[in-house]
């Protein structure tokens, strides 16, 4: 299977100043033919059929650049004719995206936010560096895999460091210590609850940080936009999220990383991310959770350990439910954090019922300690279960 590797990069002044001409060229081509492609859809809309003009392909796109805009922007023969010509099939995709209803229409970019560009031909990689066309050898901190030539990479900045990645082809194997299953209930006062009783508290890193977030915002407030100490604060408040989004990442990779490796079957439900979100009140608290990061890495990660990911039906009422008697509760809401059954008197955690009812839906047998004996049939009749499964 193909996982993407990413690692920093070790540059000099030269180095940072040739990849910011790149990421500038593919940041033009992208305005360029996004605005080209507007036009066209304005057109289109206001002429009748006949009149209508075919919405251009990415090789389109790619010759019009060539023929119009190189001509008149000397600069775009300093860089790799690569980095506009994939920013133009990004551009492509991003409104085939559009026009199938399962994203926004693309924006124009601005300078120095997410800046990045693909590069392909002749890639070497070599122990602690890589050449890439143009550019030529880049340093980088860690090892490189070895065996391997990718074909293509992609280099991005985040605040002022610069990353290169590229996809490597891995074996799956099966992690010799896998055990039984479990099942993981997520939330906000606890991330993760599992099924054998252990807790998982967030680190809450947007949280925790966001008042020092707020006070290198309120110093910047004043300062004349593109003055040197103006862009010295922007680099300040761009390290500062990078360090959020870097251990909102740590922490999930090391717990998807061991729930994959050492249980056979995980059982998680299938969140509407996007839906919880327009909660105003708790839109913060979830986004700096990453409930849905966590689903995409035990996702991968199940296929390349070998074990299996059961997603519970959206509907499946895994709080309401009773795990000792199978008692449905009509409405339980939020601040309930204790379950108490009034047709057999069990008392427990909420999270802990919602993981026992989850887990069942992988080990039907299953019995936490102290529970009465029952009949839990019922779960194969009622429930939609999508399970996706280790290896293909």
């Amino acid at each position: 299977m193909l996982l993407g590797f990413k690692t920093e990069l070790k540059l000099n002044d030269k180095q940072r100043t040739l990849l910011l001409k790149h990421a500038g060229t593919a940041r033009h081509a992208w305005n360029w033919g996004l605005g080209l492609t507007r036009q066209i859809l304005e057109h289109n809309k206001q002429c009748p059929s006949d009149e209508k003009i075919k919405f251009p392909t990415a090789i389109d796109l790619h010759k019009w650049l060539v023929a119009l805009v190189k001509p008149e922007h000397s600069w775009y023969y300093e860089v790799s004719k690569c980095a506009p010509q994939f920013a133009l099939r990004h551009l492509r995709k991003a409104w085939d995206r559009c026009f199938r209803k399962i994203a926004n229409p693309p924006k124009f970019k601005k300078k120095g936010k997410d800046d990045s560009f693909s590069l392909d031909g002749s890639i070497k990689v070599d122990h602690f560096k890589i050449r890439v066309p143009i550019i030529g050898w880049l340093k980088t901190y860690e090892r490189l895999p070895q065996n391997y030539q990718p074909k293509l990479v992609t280099i991005s900045r985040k605040a002022d460091r610069w990353f290169i990645s590229f996809k490597i082809e891995v074996t799956a194997e099966v992690s010799a210590g896998i055990v039984s299953p479990i099942a993981v209930d997520l939330g906000l006062l606890r991330f993760a609850t599992l099924s054998d009783n252990r807790i998982y508290d967030s680190p809450r890193p947007l949280k925790n940080l966001e008042q020092k977030l707020a006070l290198l915002q309120w110093r910047n407030r004043n300062k004349e936009k593109g003055s040197n100490n103006w862009k010295k604060a922007q680099v300040k408040i761009a390290r500062l999220h990078l360090k959020i989004a870097n251990i909102r990442k740590d922490f999930l990779h090391k717990l998807t990383t061991q729930l994959a490796k050492n249980h056979s079957e995980i059982v998680i439900e299938d969140l509407n991310v996007s839906g919880m979100l327009k909660n105003g009140k708790l839109a913060k608290a979830i986004a700096d959770s990453g409930f849905y990061e966590f689903r995409r890495q035990l996702e991968y990660k199940t296929q390349l350990y070998g074990s299996k990911l059961i997603l519970a039906d959206r509907w499946f009422p895994s709080s309401k439910t009773c795990s000792n008697c199978g008692f449905h509760h009509q409405e339980l809401t939020l601040a309930e954090r204790v379950f108490s059954c009034p047709a057999c008197s069990w008392t427990g955690d909420r999270d802990l019922n919602a993981c026992y009812n989850l887990v069942r839906l992988a080990k039907p047998d299953f019995k936490p300690v102290g529970q009465v004996e029952a009949d839990f049939s019922w779960l194969n009749q009622e429930l939609n279960v999508k399970s996706t499964f280790g290896l293909v």
